[in-house]
């Protein structure tokens, strides 16, 4: 929310500087975010000063040029070279002296000692469109005689910079998104602080109707969407260009000014939170305005010429015959305001929020109308809000108020009322806070006082404020105003014993592996688990049904949870990519989210999801690059799998504990799934598609592992990291050339070996493959090494033989193999 430093002024008494107010604003709980000074006139006509021609000589190479000398009040007159035909000796004028910078539109040029046909020109006399302040070039600026010479611009034209104030409202603050709602907190903060200060804004007096010549009826067909709904017309209006006045209040806080109609509704909008809507009368057929829904798929053209169909769950504002609005959140094409409108009708409504924020996000549409009445506005501003811009219709545009202000409201929504103990804020402030001092924050809260008594108050909260409806939220609102930091930190600590359970280790590995990976190269990186439901559609391995979806998705990028912690991953590597960073190693922790239709339960809905952490290594680019001591080198699967091992043997999951199977999905064009010996996924890595490739626009390959952390800590919970003696008796180590057929794989070589020798068998590993016209058709040749170990003895020939032979024997018979 932008927030104008001197229109806040306009409806609070105060004189903080800027930043002063930034602090007592954030200090209430509107933190700002940050602070700007905004000029009238771009350049705030610095290096502009009042001067004097003391002589003006036609220029002696030149019919149209003059040679001037001008006193500036700075000692000696400076030579200037001006071509304007009013230019003469005695005149008062405005000069840019050397090294000022002028303006002309985004570009910009600096005053420049320089020679203009041979004669030096040391600044500018300047005409009114050359300094911003008018569009006048026909000459320069000449000044009344008692202008003082020396005087800056800036000064003689009263030139005032603006602050612009950017507060960062949260979601619960709808009283905050507008600068009579910020000058309210902002009173509360100045009268608990000992500042004397009042509150003021326009009152309704000028509101007059002049004729009832254009009568508006209203009908409130659905009064759940609609509780409240105001109109009134203007005649005779004449839309143009807004005053300056108008147009540089709506430019400071960010708003492009359109016509002075429309201007004039943003305006209030902005000065008391209340949307406004202004309808071209002649557009109202019948002279008659119906909200209600329409049927499922009536098509309907907004504003800016997009087609819509609406839902049976979008509000309309219709005309006898047609909708004309989306009530709420957008305007219909040909029922706004144009240069040939002269009569209009203004509305002013109160909406229900969760109708307004389903159509907006239904529709893609974020209007600063939809903000705030998905937020909620104050039910009881609409009148004076419309009233306020009737007057200004009148007071801009010439109209006259053509009916008694229409107001159909069914049902008044009542006031909260709130029971308030002293002893319920003392505890949960923490701190003995004096009932007197209770009942001023109330008071200057705009809370009324129904009933009190030693005990406490019994309060009316305004309407306006949505996020008050609770004790606890009172305390919260005496708190901000009160000072979080007037609240003293106790001297005596408190705590209790907590026992370590599951979550501190799987955290405390998660650090540990953490730093391991950041030493390795890695940079960890953090995404939002709310992601893109598009991502997930046409893949088997994240099936599109199987996403967690968000009822009121704030767009379609962040529509459902992730089942996977891939696409953020690789939105990063693109946003580096893009960046020129190609050479990218990332790693990530967080929870994965997915739903299995199939385990739906009326009993237990919460059956049918699952979440949990996973840990993800994305690696791209080169492995080394541009160094002296190694030649480039690209990164591979195998560096990817060197990262993945490392981290299993960091949290103790043993070799014999999992088993290695192909991965067949659409995610890897080709990969390695590891689960444990109950067929449970731990761990899948490869290379990913070219087509997931090319989704994201990368150009080199991208190696991808994802670890299901909360299995793995399952499969190492038992596991103790004890201190081991290096063996005393010497390894053996044994290879084996098999012949085997295509479709084997090492994984089940690997397999085999562990389950025929459990004890002594210490590591299994694929050294070479073969594959060529010099073997049989179908088949491969895998080089394999054996490490046999006894930790207690000296290992036997006779022993040794053994176990080969019985490891040959189950391969062979389980595989078919043979040995070369």
């Amino acid at each position: 929310m932008n927030i104008s430093y001197k229109w806040l002024k306009e409806y609070v008494d105060f004189d903080l500087t800027a930043q002063q107010v930034c602090d007592a604003l954030t200090s209430t709980g509107l933190e700002v975010d940050a602070l700007e000074e905004v000029q009238s006139i771009k350049g705030g006509l610095k290096g502009l000063y009042v001067g004097k021609v003391l002589t003006c000589e036609a220029h002696p190479d030149s019919d149209h040029l003059h040679v001037t000398t001008v006193d500036l009040g700075k000692g000696e007159p400076s030579q200037i070279v001006c071509g304007a035909p009013n230019v003469a000796a005695g005149q008062k004028v405005i000069v840019a002296d050397l090294g000022c910078v002028l303006y002309d539109g985004d570009k910009e040029f600096v005053i420049k000692k320089s020679k203009l046909r041979g004669v030096e020109s040391c600044g500018m006399i300047c005409a009114e469109d050359e300094i911003g302040i008018g569009n006048d070039h026909s000459g320069i600026i000449v000044l009344p005689e008692d202008a003082v010479v020396g005087t800056p611009a800036a000064e003689y034209y009263h030139l005032e910079s603006d602050w612009l104030i950017e507060v960062d409202i949260t979601a619960n603050r709808a009283d905050g998104l507008s600068h009579w709602g910020v000058a309210r907190d902002l009173y509360a903060w100045l009268k608990s602080n000992g500042y004397e200060t009042k509150m003021h804004r326009p009152d309704c007096s000028k509101f007059k109707v002049e004729n009832h010549n254009l009568p508006i009826e209203v009908v409130i067909e659905n009064q759940e969407a609609c509780k409240r709904y105001a109109c009134v017309s203007v005649t005779d209006c004449e839309v143009k260009e807004s005053p300056d006045w108008l147009k540089n209040r709506l430019t400071t806080v960010g708003l492009r000014p359109i016509n002075n109609i429309v201007d004039i509704t943003n305006y209030v909008m902005m000065a008391y939170g209340q949307p406004l809507h202004t309808f071209d009368a002649d557009m109202v057929k019948g002279h008659k305005i119906v909200v209600k829904t329409m049927p499922e798929g009536t098509p309907f053209q907004t504003l800016d010429g997009e087609e819509h169909k609406l839902s049976d769950r979008d509000l309309a504002i219709c005309n006898a015959e047609d909708p004309m609005c989306i009530a709420g959140v957008f305007g219909g094409k040909g029922s706004g305001t144009y240069e040939t409108t002269r009569n209009v009708v203004l509305e002013s409504a109160y909406f229900h929020p969760t109708w307004i924020r389903k159509s907006a996000r239904r529709h893609g549409l974020s209007t600063d109308a939809s903000f705030r009445f998905e937020r909620g506005v104050d039910p009881n501003g609409t009148i004076y809000a419309l009233k306020q811009a009737a007057i200004l219709c009148q007071e801009l545009a010439g109209g006259k108020v053509s009916m008694e202000v229409c107001d159909v409201y069914p049902e008044p929504i009542k006031n909260a009322v709130v029971d308030l103990s002293y002893e319920y804020v003392h505890n949960l402030v923490g701190k003995d806070i004096d009932p007197e001092i209770i009942k001023a924050i109330c008071l200057s809260l705009e809370m009324e006082i129904k009933y009190e008594n030693e005990q406490g108050l019994t309060l009316e909260i305004p309407a306006y404020r949505v996020d008050v409806q609770r004790p606890c939220d009172v305390v919260e609102d005496i708190l901000r105003i009160y000072g979080y930091n007037n609240v003293e930190i106790p001297t005596q600590l408190k705590g209790s014993l907590v026992i370590k359970g599951e979550e501190d280790r799987k955290h405390k590995l998660a650090n540990l592996v953490s730093e391991q990976l950041v030493g390795e190269g890695f940079n960890e990186i953090l995404n939002n688990s709310l992601t893109k439901g598009a991502y997930y559609e046409g893949h088997n391995a994240y099936p599109a049904e199987n996403c967690v979806k968000i009822m009121n998705p704030l767009s379609t990028d962040l529509n459902v949870m992730r089942q996977t912690l891939l696409f953020g991953g690789l939105e990063s590597i693109q946003h580096n990519v893009n960046r020129k960073r190609q050479n990218l190693r990332f790693f990530e922790f967080g929870n994965v989210y997915t739903f299995s239709p199939e385990k739906q339960n009326e009993d237990d809905p919460m059956q049918a999801y699952k979440e949990q952490y996973h840990c993800s290594l994305l690696v791209t680019g080169k492995r080394v690059e541009g160094s002296w001591a190694h030649q480039n080198e690209d990164s591979t699967y195998y560096e990817l799998s060197a990262y993945v091992e490392n981290i299993l043997r960091r949290i103790g999951l043993k070799p014999g504990m999992t088993v290695r199977k192909k991965t067949e999905n659409d995610i890897f064009s080709a990969g390695i799934t590891i689960e444990n010996r109950g067929g449970k996924k731990l761990v899948e890595m490869g290379i990913l598609t070219k087509k997931l490739q090319k989704q994201f626009g990368l150009d080199n390959p991208v190696y991808y592992a994802e670890m299901n952390w909360t299995q793995l800590m399952k499969a190492t919970k038992k596991n103790e990291v004890l201190f081991t003696e290096v063996p005393k008796f010497p390894a053996v180590s044994r290879d084996l050339a098999l012949l085997v057929d295509n479709s084997v794989e090492f994984a089940q070589i690997e397999q085999i070996a562990r389950q025929t020798e459990k004890k002594l068998l210490k590591k299994v590993e694929l050294f070479d493959v073969y594959e060529g016209d010099k073997l049989p058709a179908g088949k491969k040749s895998y080089a394999v090494n054996f490490i046999l170990q006894d930790e207690e003895k000296t290992m036997g020939d006779k022993q040794i033989d053994a176990i080969m032979t019985k490891l040959i024997t189950n391969i062979k018979k389980m595989l078919g193999a043979e040995l070369r």
